[in-house]
């Protein structure tokens, strides 16, 4: 019996063990609540009037908790297109990362990169900034994501106040909203600049707990996990066990049930038990920063 499958995943099951495998350890994307409220959000600001005061977001979340995730999928749904009356680029979601360290120029060289556009890295600052604004627009960006903002924090007070400064420019002359993720301390870099703090409002992606959220996500994965037999993954011992292992982070949620199913495979068990979760080589976030310290 295959019910506790979705009926695409059904057909994973006539698949050879190796197959079965590749699948299970591929990426897939679970529409669980809280990744739908925060693209909500993000549709919501990609369709703002412009105004001369544009609201933005701050998502900010523990790593490995799916910020990134959520964010691409974003970016992915509302891909660059020709437009077919005049067949010039539209790029509605503009996803970059943070420069390592709060760095206006290569700031600026991670936009024009990421959307191919042709310069010279020895140009002067105040010229890539006029290039990359002439190019957003032209490419009609309706919102920027920056991830990993936390990387402001990289340089000294004058750099984040400077690249800050940057990100309210564009920002302003634009008249786009802006959507910075990152790590926890992200709040502290943004919070360094008062009125950009002001216009970031903080959306939190907390850590998994034991609930019926929790429940469903993990019903979710058990769906789309080719398994001959039905591991009953919401049972309170299973799940408490995969959410002690995995330290309530979706991204240790997906690792623990993607080793357990793979062990179930090998082992012909076909269903991830409680004695088999107590058996995969796995090691939590927590221990690999203590096995860490010790290796310093």
């Amino acid at each position: 019996m295959s019910d506790h499958l979705t009926e695409k995943t059904q057909k994973l099951l006539a698949l050879s063990n190796e197959d079965r495998i590749k699948s299970i350890q591929s990426d897939k994307w679970l529409p669980y609540t809280r990744a739908v409220e925060v693209t909500n959000l993000m549709e919501d600001l990609m369709y703002y009037p412009k105004s001369d005061r544009m609201p933005n977001l701050l998502l900010v979340g523990d790593t490995n908790n799916g910020k990134t995730a959520i964010l691409k999928r974003f970016a992915a749904k509302n891909a660059p297109f020709a437009r077919e009356d005049t067949g010039t680029l539209s790029w509605p979601v503009l996803y970059v990362q943070a420069p390592p360290e709060p760095d206006e120029k290569r700031f600026y060289n991670n936009i024009l990169d990421r959307v191919f556009a042709p310069y010279r890295i020895n140009d002067r600052v105040d010229k890539k900034q006029i290039q990359v604004i002439a190019t957003l627009k032209n490419l009609e960006v309706k919102l920027i994501i920056i991830d990993e903002i936390q990387h402001i924090l990289a340089g000294n007070q004058n750099k984040q106040r400077q690249f800050l400064n940057v990100i309210k420019y564009l920002s302003n002359e634009l008249m786009i909203p802006f959507i910075g993720a990152g790590v926890r301390t992200a709040l502290n870099a943004i919070q360094n600049e008062e009125q950009l703090s002001n216009r970031f409002e903080p959306k939190v992606l907390p850590r998994w707990r034991m609930g019926d959220e929790y429940l469903r996500l993990l019903l979710s994965f058990e769906q789309t996990i080719p398994l001959k037999k039905e591991s009953n993954l919401i049972h309170d011992s299973i799940a408490y066990k995969i959410l002690s292992l995995s330290e309530g982070t979706i991204g240790e949620i997906s690792k623990v049930i993607k080793k357990a199913a793979v062990m179930a495979i090998h082992t012909k068990a076909e269903r991830i038990t409680l004695p088999l979760l107590e058996k995969i080589e796995y090691v939590s976030p927590s221990d690999r920063t203590k096995q860490h310290k010790l290796l310093v």
